[in-house]
C-alpha cells in the first residue's frame, strides 16, 4: 500500500515511457516528479529527497550507473533499474552498485507497481529493528531461538543454511546478487565461489519447499542471484 507521502522520482530520458510511466503511478496514488538527464535528476534528488527513484540506464549526458554511484553515498531510498539493456550481466553489475531492483523493457504496469511496493515495503522494514520473528508466508525464522519453521513443522537448518534463509528473508522480495549472498554469509573472501551457494541453495530448497524441483519461495534469478518471494 503506497502512503499520501510517496513520490517517487522517475529519470528516463523518452518521453512516451515517462507518460506511461507517470500515468501508471500518479493512478495507484503516486506523487510523480520526473527528470531526463542525470544533472536534473541528481539536482532533484538532493532538493528534495524522493521515496523510490526508477532509474534508465542510457541518458544523454551519461550511464544511469554514474548516478547511481553518486546517490548511494549519502541516500537509502530504493532504486530499480528500468533498461532496454537485457543481460544477465548488466543486472548484476546495477545490483551489486546498489540498485535494488532491476526492470528489462517493455514491462507492463502490474509488474512495475508490484516492484515498488516491494521495494518501498523494504525500505520501511530497514528503518525498524530486527523483529525476533521474521515471518514470510508459510515459513517463520525466529533469531532468538535460532529455529525455522515451514507452515507449522519446525525444520533442522545448519548455521550456514539459516544465516542464509535469513538473509534472504530480510530482504523478501528483493533480489540479491551471487556476490552479495556469497559476501555476506562466507565473507568477503569467497564472492567468487558461486558453488557454495548452489550445494547450499538446493540443501536449502529441498528443506524448505514442497517441490524442491518447483519451488514457490525460493526462486533462481538465472545469472544473477536469488529472491525470496514475498
Amino acid at each position: 500500500m503506497t502512503e499520501p507521502s510517496d513520490t517517487v522520482l522517475v529519470v528516463e530520458d523518452e518521453a512516451p515511457m515517462r507518460r506511461f510511466v507517470r500515468s501508471a503511478l500518479t493512478t495507484h496514488g503516486f506523487k510523480v516528479v520526473e527528470a531526463g538527464t542525470l544533472r536534473d535528476a541528481e539536482g532533484l534528488a538532493t532538493e528534495s529527497p524522493p521515496d523510490l527513484i526508477l532509474l534508465d540506464l542510457g541518458l544523454p549526458d551519461g550511464d544511469g550507473l554514474e548516478l547511481l554511484a553518486r546517490l548511494r553515498e549519502w541516500s537509502r531510498a530504493p532504486v530499480i533499474v528500468l533498461s532496454a539493456r537485457g543481460r544477465e550481466e548488466d543486472k548484476v553489475v546495477a545490483l551489486d552498485a546498489g540498485a535494488d531492483d532491476y526492470l528489462t523493457k517493455p514491462f507492463g504496469t502490474s509488474e512495475l507497481l508490484a516492484r515498488i511496493r516491494v521495494a518501498l515495503r523494504h525500505a520501511r522494514a530497514q528503518q525498524r529493528p530486527d523483529e525476533p520473528v521474521l515471518a514470510v508466508g508459510p515459513i517463520k525464522i525466529d533469531h532468538a531461538r535460532h529455529e525455522v519453521h515451514v507452515a507449522g513443522t519446525l525444520v533442522h537448518l545448519t548455521p550456514i543454511e539459516f544465516r542464509l534463509l535469513a538473509l534472504l528473508a530480510r530482504h523478501a522480495g528483493k533480489v540479491l546478487t551471487h556476490r552479495q549472498l556469497l559476501h555476506e554469509v562466507w565473507g568477503p573472501r569467497s564472492t567468487h565461489q558461486t558453488h557454495y551457494l548452489r550445494v547450499h541453495m538446493a540443501a536449502l530448497r529441498r528443506k524448505i519447499e514442497a517441490d524442491p524441483a518447483r519451488p514457490k519461495y525460493l526462486m533462481t534469478e538465472a545469472g544473477v542471484g536469488y529472491r525470496l518471494r514475498d
